[in-house]
């Protein structure tokens, strides 16, 4: 992977709060979740406020979610990670064979190859009944988002393999 050219990038989706309430039921308390591809850090401090032990990392502060040696004290994922590389960090999210959760657009279902991932391993699918308003480098107030997303999860024991929650109050 890369390392973006700059902050902002038109590929620069942060993720907002809002986005972990339908998650945080799956999540325990007493894990040490890893944010592999932090950002702005919108996600670990969303999780801090909740009460979760939470470490984030970011490419752009020299951690490479897809190299081998980086952080391993951890008990689960939980990322929103450049979509364009959404197969790989599936690939080595299963590889790690740790629990996760990967925000990642519906599309991500579209290849035969994540399908054969997701037959091989499993995953249970968070669905929302509303898109996610991201934050974006022009941040136009009041946008909607253009494609829809779900969390994308293994080992969380969620009991569906297809999971539909409302995003938010």
């Amino acid at each position: 992977m890369k390392i973006p050219l700059r902050h902002g990038s038109p590929d620069d989706f942060q993720t907002p709060e809002i986005a972990l309430l339908p998650l945080l039921p799956y999540l325990k308390k007493d894990w040490t979740i890893w944010e592999c591809a932090e950002g702005k850090g919108n996600l670990v401090l969303g999780m801090q406020k909740f009460g979760y032990n939470v470490v984030g990392t970011d490419i752009l502060t020299g951690n490479n979610f897809l190299d081998e040696n980086n952080y391993k004290e951890f008990d689960c994922i939980v990322t929103n990670p450049p979509f364009k590389y959404k197969q790989q960090f599936l690939e080595r999210c299963y590889n790690l064979k740790k629990p996760f959760a990967l925000l990642l657009p519906l599309t991500t279902f579209e290849t035969e190859k994540r399908q054969q991932l997701f037959k091989k391993y499993g995953v249970e699918v968070i669905f929302f009944d509303k898109r996610i308003n991201f934050e974006t480098p022009n941040k136009i107030e009041k946008s909607s988002s253009w494609f829809a997303t779900a969390w994308f999860t293994h080992g969380l024991n969620i009991g569906k393999q297809l999971t539909f929650e409302k995003l938010g109050g």
